[in-house]
């Protein structure tokens, strides 16, 4: 059914593609997007059913991959990313493999930022080298480093920016240009800054993963994922193995994901006002020796930051003063532990301001060589703000920051 009031996707800006994209109406003329709880449809008769099933018909056949309500999702996702196509997944990990499942074989290479989630460099580094995918981990921010970790049997090149939790940020167009000058392709992981503050497309990037669980959603409610990119890969290469292993998002987590989206752009923006507004007050309080957010002057890629995103987003991390790892440990869990209103959890992207000690919790599998090689010591806190009042949260974070700053100074460290 077509809706003659929807005007064409191109004309409209993201704030309204936020809000108004997706499938048309069903016959019900429903207002909020319909959510369809149901595991296989059916078809007129067997012919139609044959055609669907075979794919010489459009026509939903079984929510393992095909589902109104996630195509919904897909569609406004798809847009909000300026792509041809998306394709949804349970979870933001199940989409990056099924990318790398889609995409690579035994034999081929991968050049990945060390600066990612722990899980990805679980998932890169260890599973998926057991099937015969070897990757190099290079820095995030030297282009050099991405040049020289090149091999002829390069296939992908994956970087997550701003990246988790030093929010470093690389040069996607240069990535994007030396991934296509070696027949590679260019995975962007844009979950921190979702579409309303950057668009890696826009920059050359092939692929754009993304977590929904965080600003998609952005209430802590569902885990989803997905994967965008060009209409064709994603039919010829993601779907037949969507189809066969079932990395599949919910119906009732797409919906609820979908009705996230909307207010997407405002909701970054006030975070990123706030976290920037956070990181400029953490970086003046004695207790704290460094603070890591694109959005401030000291940022190593600000300039670039401000050239690729809106803003800086909502994540920012902070490092204590101390003298050795275990009293910048010990620091760091009082500061967490004096809080009252930040969330004690290692998810973001919700309203609610959360703090987590990253490398006992997104980093914890790691070795302590690798969380070093990423530049992730005992004392680093990462904060990824809500939308409380910021006075309020600047004070539940001094509560603890003035008692390490007191012991410090006591103990001439």
């Amino acid at each position: 059914m077509t809706d003659p009031t929807r005007r064409p996707e191109g004309d409209l800006a993201l704030d309204t593609l936020a809000v108004r994209s997706a499938l048309p109406r069903t016959p019900y003329g429903e207002h909020s997007e319909a959510l369809f709880l149901t595991s296989s449809f059916v078809h007129p008769d067997a012919a139609t059913a044959a055609a669907r099933f075979a794919g010489e018909q459009d026509g939903f056949v079984y929510s393992r991959f095909s589902n109104p309500t996630v195509a919904s999702f897909e569609q406004r996702l798809a847009a909000l990313e300026g792509t041809e196509g998306c394709m949804a997944t349970g979870s933001g990990m199940a989409a990056i493999l099924l990318l790398a499942m889609a995409t690579l074989r035994a034999g081929d290479h991968v050049v990945c930022s060390r600066g990612v989630f722990g899980s990805i460099v679980n998932l890169f580094g260890r599973e998926l080298a057991r099937f015969g995918v070897e990757t190099t981990f290079v820095s995030q921010t030297d282009i050099a480093e991405w040049k020289a970790a090149l091999r002829p049997a390069t296939r992908m090149l994956f970087a997550e920016t701003p990246s988790n939790p030093l929010t470093e940020v690389c040069d996607i167009a240069a990535l994007a240009d030396l991934a296509h000058s070696a027949g590679a392709e260019l995975v962007v992981d844009n979950s921190f800054c979702s579409p309303a503050l950057q668009r890696p497309t826009r920059l050359g990037a092939d692929w754009v993963i993304h977590s929904g669980t965080k600003y998609l959603d952005g209430q802590g409610r569902v885990i989803a994922g997905a994967v965008c990119g060009g209409a064709a890969a994603i039919h010829d290469r993601l779907l037949p193995m969507q189809r066969t292993v079932g990395m599949s998002l919910s119906p009732f987590n797409a919906w609820i994901v979908l009705k996230g989206m909307e207010t997407l752009s405002v909701r970054m923006a006030a975070h990123s006002e706030r976290a920037l507004t956070m990181a400029r007050w953490l970086e003046q309080h004695p207790a704290v020796a460094r603070v890591f957010h694109p959005g401030l002057e000291s940022h190593p890629q600000h300039a670039l930051a401000m050239r690729q995103q809106q803003a800086g987003g909502a994540v920012l991390s902070f490092e204590l003063r101390a003298d050795d790892a275990d009293q910048a440990r010990a620091r760091a869990f009082h500061v967490i532990d004096q809080t009252r209103i930040c969330s004690i959890t290692a998810n973001l992207g919700d309203t609610k301001t959360t703090i987590t000690h990253p490398s006992t919790t997104t980093h914890g599998r790691l070795r302590e060589e690798q969380r070093q090689a990423a530049g992730i010591g005992q004392g680093l806190i990462r904060l990824a703000v809500g939308l409380e009042d910021v006075g309020d949260l600047q004070a539940d974070l001094a509560r603890g920051l003035d008692t390490a700053h007191r012991i410090h100074h006591a103990t001439g460290g």
